[in-house]
């Protein structure tokens, strides 16, 4: 199958690592992997905040980048929840009739990673090998506007070598919400709290997630604890294998998780 890499925002800038996961899962299994280079963002940001004049020209750009690909892969459920629920409905608004049936038709083959895998595909064994403690937060888009179910925790399950614990109230927010942390940081804060001493409680070495924004604002947290657990994506862990390790990401000081930058190719 060929299939088209949504990269996302956030990834490209600043966690290659997990696109780059992404594709060799996904040529492990056998697909051909392209990355549009006319991706640009999405256009969530700018929807969720008001912004629809400026979101639709981004809108019009994604669907044109991605035309053609008979599925779209992104390892962000909230990137593919703007694409599936939000693209159509902006165009249709905007009186765009054209743009919002081909936005209908690309949504129809857009996937997160995970239910791309295990509802597409029909696979959870991936070839995987992760000798790690592993706890798993169900981010708010994957868990609610996608319902990929219990997709991941197949696929973790899966994976040789790796312990997947359960983490206590797992469907609650851990507060990020892209701009709602930054409006409402005292209560986002909070909500982080309460979610760390969740996946703490776990004694797990890693939290994982679909979604590398709620694990940035999770990793920034823990980090500046000197906790011990570390966020890696899901993708990452799917990627890893006896040959080939993903290592569990090395304590920080006390400055939130990062990677470098550079553009995933």
């Amino acid at each position: 199958m060929r299939v088209g890499l949504f990269v996302t925002c956030l990834v490209d800038g600043m966690f290659p690592d997990v696109g780059e996961a992404t594709v060799r899962v996904l040529e492990r299994l056998g697909h051909e992997v392209d990355l549009p280079l006319a991706q640009t963002c999405c256009g969530q940001m700018h929807i969720n905040t008001g912004y629809a004049r400026e979101a639709l020209p981004l809108v019009r750009r994604h669907v044109e980048a991605f035309e053609g690909y008979e599925a779209v892969v992104a390892p962000s459920a909230s990137c593919v929840g703007s694409v599936r629920h939000q693209y159509a409905t902006l165009a249709t608004a905007a009186g765009d009739e054209e743009l919002a049936a081909a936005a209908i038709a690309l949504a129809s083959r857009t996937f997160e990673l995970s239910e791309f895998l295990v509802g597409v595909l029909g696979v959870t064994e991936v070839g995987a090998y992760y000798p790690h403690r592993v706890t798993y937060h169900p981010t708010c888009h994957s868990l609610r506007p996608l319902r990929v179910g219990d997709a991941p925790t197949r696929l973790l399950r899966a994976v040789a070598g790796l312990e997947l614990v359960e983490l206590p109230a797992a469907e609650v927010c851990c507060g990020f919400g892209g701009t709602f942390a930054l409006k409402n940081a005292d209560t986002s804060t909070a909500m982080l709290a309460d979610k760390m001493s969740r996946v703490l409680s776990t004694g797990a070495e890693v939290v994982t997630a679909g979604d590398s924004s709620c694990l940035m604002h999770i990793g920034g947290g823990l980090s500046r604890l000197r906790a011990g657990a570390r966020p890696v994506h899901l993708a990452e862990i799917l990627a890893s294998t006896v040959t080939s390790p993903t290592a569990v990401p090395p304590a920080a000081a006390s400055t939130p998780v990062t990677t470098t930058a550079r553009t995933v190719r």
